[in-house]
C-alpha cells in the first residue's frame, strides 16, 4: 500500500529551440500490492510515451522518483500544474 500519494508534472519550454518538453511521473500501487512508478514523457500536446517501473517496497520507487526529479530541475524542467484529463479532447 502507498503511504503517500507522488505526481508530479514538469515542462520545459525555450521558444527559440521551438522546445516545448513535458514530462510527468506518479507512484501508484500494483493489485498485488508492490509500488510502480510510471513515468510519461513528450512534446507538450503530443501523446509521448510511457515507462512503467515496479519495485517490491515503495521506498525504492521514491528513491528513483527523487532521483529522476534531480535530474530533470538541473536540465530546466519546471513545475507546472497537472492537466485535467476531462478538458483534454
Amino acid at each position: 500500500m502507498i503511504a503517500q500519494p507522488y505526481q508530479l508534472y514538469i515542462e520545459r519550454t525555450d521558444a527559440t529551440k521551438n522546445m516545448a518538453r513535458y514530462y510527468a511521473m506518479s507512484i501508484e500501487p500494483t493489485l498485488f500490492g508492490e509500488a510502480c512508478l510510471i513515468r510519461r514523457w513528450g512534446r507538450i500536446g503530443a501523446g509521448g510515451q510511457r515507462l512503467v517501473h515496479h519495485f517490491a517496497r515503495e521506498e525504492e520507487a521514491v528513491r528513483l522518483f527523487l532521483e529522476l526529479l534531480r535530474k530533470k530541475r538541473s536540465r530546466g524542467y519546471m513545475p507546472k500544474p497537472i492537466p485535467d484529463r476531462r478538458s483534454v479532447a
